[in-house]
């Protein structure tokens, strides 16, 4: 991949992809292509095939992704016709296209239910799914195995890039949305300024993130409180032992470039084997239970209320911490810990990122006879 291939960066607004647009950008690559959702769906077969056609794309890092998390377990059937229509499309179009390699992603939920931590590559349909990603798992694992078989029989360099959760400054914090580590961020944040009575403060992030315009505090508490948030504690879904590992973006953004420019797919099985589960882990290789994460956000957003588990919301059965042993042997390992990720992640929330407004300009709030109002600034 030299610095002038043309690189198209699928997803590009999401936290991997934007991720992998900053860091193409910072190590100097200057011919990328990105197209928001409205420009092209990429469920969309025919404008897909159309948009390959067009291009002369050389490499493609395809981040676009419905991913499963607690807010959206329900989405059971959307899991897996996006998905599925998504990764069809783009491994078919690239392999028409030749498109010179491909880097896929893949999740922690392609593992059994009860596979044994750290889970290897070697794991993958060796057992039950669990049942709460069944779907997403299913259309993950498919992406995965269609990459391997492209490569089998039409000689193409198609990767999978399997991680658990990940995490960065442009996660969406919407509380409606948002996956564990956002969601629990905002909530700590949210707590310490209804702790400090911040009427402004609150309002204007509900604002930003939900767009939602509330007139006052109490407004704000009755809202807030569907979502377990207090002045004096922030809820947390199950019972805070399911262990999880976490990846920074920036991380996933250098281990992809990497792959990209360093790993083949002859690389991932030894001669005379046959080419299976060839896909790459990427990880910290660290876990933490779900309390134990509670508590680092806490303590580093300075909340001084109390944690509630509410045992009644249901908690993953599986554990998941990934072996890295493979990547890091090709010689690629994770650099931001987790301390240091959540940190770099509020910072860049108490800046603003993470808003939902589509518009450039932010509402200020002000006093006004007695009332807050609403003002363009």
């Amino acid at each position: 991949m030299q610095k002038d291939s043309l690189i198209y960066v699928a997803g590009h607004r999401g936290t991997a992809g934007s991720a992998i647009v900053e860091e193409l950008k910072e190590q100097g690559f200057n011919n990328i292509i990105t197209k928001t959702h409205a420009e092209l769906d990429l469920t969309n077969q025919k404008a897909v095939e159309e948009f390959f056609a067009s291009q002369k794309i050389e490499f493609v890092f395809f981040a676009a992704v419905l991913p499963c998390g607690a807010a959206n377990v329900a989405q059971r059937a959307d899991f897996i016709y996006e998905n599925l229509m998504m990764q069809n499309n783009i491994i078919h179009y690239s392999y028409k296209n030749g498109v010179k390699k491909l880097i896929n992603y893949g999740s922690g939920y392609m593992y059994p239910e009860f596979a044994k931590n750290p889970l290897r590559e070697e794991d993958m349909l060796e057992g039950t799914l669990e049942y709460g990603a069944y779907s997403f798992a299913v259309a993950k694992i498919a992406g995965a195995v269609m990459c391997e078989a492209y490569n089998i029989q039409y000689g193409t360099n198609f990767l999978t890039l399997a991680l658990n959760n990940l995490y960065g400054t442009r996660a969406n914090f919407n509380l409606a949305k948002s996956r564990v580590l956002p969601a629990l961020l905002r909530k700590f944040h949210l707590a310490k300024l209804l702790s400090q009575n911040d009427e402004k403060g609150v309002l204007e992030d509900i604002w930003l993130r939900d767009s939602l315009k509330l007139n006052n505090l109490s407004e704000a508490k009755e809202y807030l409180a569907k979502f377990g948030v207090s002045e004096k504690s922030v809820e947390i879904w199950g019972s805070g032992k399911v262990r999880r590992e976490f990846l920074h973006a920036k991380d996933l953004a250098q281990a992809s470039i990497f792959a990209m420019q360093k790993v083949d797919f002859k690389d991932l099985y030894k001669s005379g084997e046959k080419p299976i589960n060839t896909h790459i882990n990427i990880g910290t290789g660290v876990d933490y239970s779900i309390k134990e994460v509670a508590l680092k956000v806490k303590e580093i957003i300075g909340f001084k209320g109390d944690l509630v588990f509410n045992t009644s919301k249901p908690d993953s059965t599986m554990d998941r911490l990934l072996d890295n042993s493979k990547i890091n042997a090709l010689g690629w390992e994770a650099k931001i810990n987790l301390k240091k990720g959540v940190q770099m992640m509020y910072e860049h929330y108490t800046r603003g990122g993470g808003g939902v407004s589509k518009s450039p300009i932010l509402p200020s709030f002000k006093q006004s006879g007695g009332e807050l109002c609403l003002k363009i600034a």
